[in-house]
């Protein structure tokens, strides 16, 4: 039986039982759904929007610093050849 099986079956459980009203039943599917949401994020190790653009700008740095030296080790040629 799957996830959502398990899900239907259960609220279906409540329902005949009347323990649950709509408002409850919202609640529990989104209380569900967000539990879901961070399962998936966790199993990807997804980075937060703050994370990335940090290490974007590292990134850049670094890009921006190896451009440098690749110019500077250009010019030392250069100016080494008779």
């Amino acid at each position: 039986m799957n996830n959502s099986q398990k899900i239907l079956k259960m609220i279906s459980g409540f329902i005949e039982a009347g323990l649950i009203t709509s408002k409850d039943l919202r609640k529990e599917l989104l209380t569900s759904l967000k539990f879901k949401k961070e399962d998936f994020a966790s199993k990807f190790d997804l980075v937060t929007k703050e994370e990335f653009v940090v290490l974007k700008k590292i990134i850049d740095k670094q890009q921006k610093e190896i451009l440098d030296l690749k110019k500077t080790h250009k010019k030392s040629k250069k100016a080494k050849k008779p």
